[in-house]
């Protein structure tokens, strides 16, 4: 008989973890949404099975952030193998899973932190302090200290979200993020850095998933950081794709410049002709190449294009880099040529402008694919001379006309009419 008792004894606290001397509330179908979802309190929720080894290495940590949150954040803990209806209604497919009922009691949100007594009740004082947030009217940020490195990270919440991504034309990544969450931490300055890196090409976000949960379920998010891609053009909530690279700086930044190619064309290259071609050609581009190509007479029309050939390729190698690409007939900007020290090594000639800083660089190489990619390489990691241009401005563009795409007709000789001299008369001749 004692025996049996005992068994009995076991039985009962195998399937009851947290019993009436705990400040875990043990919840049921009976009691869940009075205690739970009807309330104006925070609460953490486990979902738990008896048999589960987890929950049980859990039950020690998860007794003690009880006590700690007590009268602050209500702790409780559901046997969801034994009411599985209330695992069924939140989705619960394995054990422990822990929710968070913060102020949209509808939309709890999932624990994913480390199990330990200060990581839940992190994650729990969080929610708290977005509620208040709320109700204050505020607007939860990052971080309440937003630093000056995350500025170029766009903050998205449900009520901006379509009109700033879904509606736009442009490349998007947005991370899905929970400011307890450790990961989501480390992410932060990598994130900061890549956006920063990527300004004018892929916008970065950042949506705390916690606060606003209608985008964070719309898209599915289960744990985090979870990031996605949004590619340019049209979009609908169907478009997101997950993204799969690295986490550090560089990997976002070469994963999203990748995914920007895709998306671009290789930029014209455009014949100089009037002010207007320089500013469509070079406008506010981070720089400008500018060729000076022989006149038509010296290199006909497979010569020039064979030179158009050339650019065209390196513009569609380099097309991520967003330069403006130029050129101009030998002797037709003579100004351009001064001020890019063009002509003394003859024709062709190749020179890249910086106009933000009134800076150019000559190359002095080869007119050859390797030589041109060799001289934009340098430049694009820093390196090789440059000078300042003379004056401190952009040099003047003079109207002329546009190449026609065909050979020039050589100059012809001017025939003189002998039909009425006399060839006897020595001074007609």
């Amino acid at each position: 008989m004692l025996r049996l008792l005992g068994i009995l004894f076991l039985v009962v606290n195998a399937n009851c973890f947290y019993s009436s001397d705990t400040d875990v509330v043990e919840l049921t179908p009976k009691n869940f949404d009075k205690l739970v979802i009807n309330s104006d309190e925070i609460w953490i929720v486990e979902f738990y099975a008896p048999w589960c080894g987890h929950c049980q290495s859990l039950t020690p940590e998860y007794k003690k952030v009880a006590t700690a949150l007590k009268g602050v954040i209500k702790v409780g803990a559901v046997n969801a193998d034994e009411h599985k209806s209330l695992g069924s209604r939140y989705g619960v497919k394995g054990f422990p899973t822990i929710k968070v009922f913060g102020a949209d009691k509808k939309k709890p949100t999932d624990y994913q932190g480390a199990r330990s007594a200060q990581g839940i009740a992190d994650a729990g004082l969080e929610a708290v302090k977005s509620k208040v947030t709320a109700a204050l009217g505020g607007k939860k940020s990052r971080s309440e200290s937003k630093n000056k490195d995350s500025d170029d990270v766009i903050e998205l919440t449900d009520d901006n979200f379509d009109k700033l991504v879904i509606d736009s034309d442009d490349i998007w990544l947005v991370e899905f993020f929970a400011p307890w969450c450790g990961h989501c931490k480390n992410l932060a300055p990598e994130w900061a850095s890549a956006a920063r890196e990527l300004k004018g090409k892929v916008k970065l976000g950042a949506l705390d998933a916690t606060v606003h949960t209608s985008k964070a379920s719309q898209y599915n998010i289960r744990g985090y950081p979870t990031i996605k891609y949004f590619a340019a053009g049209r979009k609908d909530s169907e478009s997101a794709v997950d993204y799969d690279g690295g986490r550090s700086s560089n990997d976002i930044v070469n994963w999203a410049l990748d995914k920007f190619t895709e998306n671009i064309s290789p930029p014209e290259i455009i014949q100089l002709v009037n002010e207007e071609s320089m500013k469509e050609g070079c406008g506010d581009k981070p720089l400008c190449v500018v060729a000076v190509l022989p006149h038509i007479l010296d290199c006909q029309s497979d010569c020039r294009n064979g030179y158009l050939k050339i650019l065209n390729n390196l513009g569609e190698k380099y097309k991520q880099k967003m330069w403006g690409w130029v050129w101009a007939e030998a002797g037709s900007q003579l100004e351009v040529e001064e001020a890019l020290e063009i002509g003394g090594f003859g024709y062709p000639a190749l020179a890249v402008v910086n106009a933000k800083k009134m800076k150019y660089s000559l190359m002095r190489g080869s007119f050859s694919e390797n030589g041109i990619n060799s001289f934009l390489r340098d430049l694009s990691y820093g390196k090789g001379g440059t000078a300042p241009l003379k004056g401190a401005k952009l040099p003047k563009i003079y109207e002329t006309e546009a190449w026609d795409g065909k050979d020039a007709e050589p100059p012809q000789e001017e025939e003189i009419d002998l039909s009425d001299v006399d060839l006897n008369d020595k001074d007609e001749l």
